[in-house]
């Protein structure tokens, strides 16, 4: 695991649990989830990558969609097991059911309404090789 790089890493991190908001760029989907840590996973997978999607993985208990599910639409691949959920409008993907983690959910750290991605310990995960990474998520 390697700190955020970013200047003032634990600068006014506020302690756990803490709940905060988020959504799409064009605020259609609406979220709130309730963090119990500040680990983010950084994924190497080509999806991950090319979205910039930070994981912070939670129960589904721990995670709340404020807007109608119309505001969303799914995409699956591979196994299908993942739910990738993005925005209908503007097609930005701030939540999804994780195939490591299907009674669960990841929300992207960077659609949290105030990110302060200094105050998430980023964790490298090795996507490109899933199969063999997968029992490394926690």
């Amino acid at each position: 695991m390697m700190p955020c790089d970013l200047p003032g890493a634990d600068d006014a991190r506020p302690e756990l649990p803490v709940t905060l908001a988020g959504g799409c760029h064009c605020g259609a989907v609406r979220f709130r989830v309730t963090l119990r840590r500040w680990l983010a996973s950084d994924c190497n997978c080509s999806l991950c990558t090319m979205k910039g999607y930070l994981h912070l993985i939670v129960p589904q208990g721990d995670f709340e969609l404020l807007s109608p599910e119309s505001a969303v639409t799914t995409y699956t691949f591979n196994t299908g097991v993942a739910k990738h959920h993005f925005c209908k409008i503007c097609g930005v993907h701030s939540y999804y059911v994780p195939r490591s983690h299907p009674d669960g959910f990841s929300v992207n750290a960077r659609c949290l309404d105030e990110p302060h991605l200094e105050w998430f310990d980023l964790e490298p995960f090795d996507g490109r090789n899933w199969e063999a990474a997968a029992p490394t998520l926690r």
